[in-house]
């Protein structure tokens, strides 16, 4: 959850900036065109302004991992679990086909573990300092072997493109939307007024809130197949113990909503519009999937 919620609130951020720096250009009064829109250029604005959002976001989530997280690189082990740590991750990473990425720790009391980088030969693995608190080696070794396989499957390049596109239709969906307010309610004729610009904006904003579930979707049928990596990369057995473990730490009432613990889970998502706005799908599901796999 922490990487997609990092690469999600950078891409919102650069999607904004690009967004004013477009109208401040006057690059939205090239798709006029004889009173109207000029669809074929607002498609290709729209595009350039979504993949820009996605891509720079991609490219920036190690560095923004490391400074929101706080993440501290093992350069030379310090201690036992250090040493043990890197071992983990260089024999996960060799037999999953990828390059040894970097391992950091992060002051966190919560047992929490992301990985995140621009491709899978140039990642980061990180692990909280609760990890170790609450759950055994074995345990760790699966959550390793799940963030392992988000790198090898190439979840976060997979995501921004799919973010990319998804910016991209919100984008182009929010100017037809504030073009149509400006001509129909405001009956302006001649270039945009103050509204196309003001219905635009809170366009994008809502439409992005619908297509969060859509990248959200996409991140839950993903955390499945990371446990499925997981599993191989440690073994089933201590894929599904991780697993319980977060339950036995965040027993469903003990967090408020929001609050996550590892793999950016809580023990229960809940239902309903909450579910489709989580990352993750709830845990029971995902021990569920492991032990139906075995069988």
């Amino acid at each position: 959850m922490m990487r997609i919620l990092l690469f999600l609130a950078t891409n919102a951020a650069i999607l904004v900036v690009i967004s004013v720096v477009f109208r401040l250009l006057g690059i939205d009064g090239l798709l006029l065109e004889s009173g109207g829109l000029d669809m074929n250029a607002l498609l290709i604005m729209s595009a350039i302004i979504g993949f820009s959002g996605s891509l720079i976001s991609l490219f920036l989530s190690k560095m923004m991992a490391k400074r929101g997280m706080g993440v501290q690189i093992i350069e030379q082990p310090s201690t036992p679990f250090e040493r043990w740590l890197m071992e983990t991750v260089a024999r996960q990473s060799q037999a999953a086909g990828i390059k040894m990425p970097e391992v950091g720790i992060f002051d966190s009391p919560e047992p929490n573990a992301f990985a995140t980088g621009w491709n899978r030969n140039d990642a980061l693995v990180a692990v909280s300092t609760g990890l170790l608190q609450h759950m055994t080696k074995d345990e760790v070794e699966a959550v390793v072997g799940h963030e392992i396989s988000h790198v090898a499957n190439g979840d976060m390049v997979t995501l921004a493109l799919i973010q990319g596109v998804v910016n991209t239709f919100v984008v182009f969906l929010a100017r037809i939307i504030g073009h149509t307010v400006d001509r129909v309610v405001f009956k302006n004729e001649e270039g945009h007024g103050i509204a196309y610009f003001v219905v635009s904006i809170v366009a994008e904003i809502l439409l992005s809130f619908l297509a969060s579930m859509i990248v959200m979707w996409f991140s839950r049928y993903r955390e499945f197949r990371a446990d499925e990596g997981g599993a191989r990369l440690s073994s089933r057995t201590q894929m599904a113990n991780a697993l319980r473990a977060l339950q036995r730490v965040h027993q469903p009432h003990d967090l408020p909503a929001g609050e996550f613990a590892a793999f950016g889970i809580s023990g229960n998502i809940g239902e309903g519009l909450k579910a489709l706005f989580s990352s993750h799908p709830p845990l029971e599901k995902r021990i569920a999937a492991l032990e139906q796999a075995r069988d």
